[in-house]
């Protein structure tokens, strides 16, 4: 299985070819989130962690195209997971995690792998990385700092009341706390600048 998983990222990686704010570094971590979560609430790891390894694989075409990266990256895990004979109950759903991973998306996680990979998601949304993302986000649109607030209010302080699981909740409480602290010294900040 280790082998795979290694092809896999190894696919996904290439696939994934520019930095940013959804770059290969937040696959790797998401995957580490899933592991840690997946082993503490009893997962299929052999569906939770391809489709970690997956979950972003179109967003560089979304970004491209507009099609949306969930749709597209569970067609592309599809043809990969297939050429590899990885199993068809398997692979509906490493499939039905992806298309439902997204914060933005209607559908809902039914598995609990899903629910797992929504969270982790989530969660590297959220804490310390969660806000460097978010800058970087900001940056890749053009964006400035006021932006990247409103972002933070918008999604990312509402986070931790969307997780599914016991696990990802509770890794989610220090996160969000850091988070609303990082907001409130930064809402001082802004509010001190000089207008002229």
């Amino acid at each position: 299985m280790m082998e795979q998983y290694r092809e896999m990222r190894i696919f996904v990686e290439k696939a994934i070819n520019e930095p940013g704010s959804h770059g290969f570094d937040h696959t790797l971590r998401v995957i580490t989130l899933c592991e840690i979560i997946g082993r503490e609430e009893d997962a299929k790891m052999d569906i939770l962690i391809p489709a970690a390894i997956f979950h972003d694989i179109a967003r560089p075409l979304e970004r491209k195209t507009g099609v949306p990266h969930e749709i597209k990256g569970a067609e592309m895990a599809e043809k990969y997971l297939i050429r590899i004979s990885y199993g068809e109950k398997r692979i509906s759903q490493i499939l039905h995690a992806i298309k439902a991973h997204r914060f933005s998306t209607a559908m809902v996680p039914e598995t609990l792998e899903a629910q797992i990979l929504s969270d982790a998601d989530k969660l590297d949304a959220m804490g310390a990385v969660g806000i460097a993302r978010t800058f970087i986000s900001a940056g890749e649109r053009g964006d400035d700092i006021k932006d990247g607030l409103n972002h933070m209010h918008e999604k990312l302080l509402q986070l931790s009341g969307l997780l599914y699981t016991r696990s990802g909740k509770k890794m989610a409480e220090k996160r969000h706390e850091f988070l609303l602290s990082f907001v409130q010294a930064l809402e001082k900040e802004i509010d001190m600048e000089i207008n002229f």
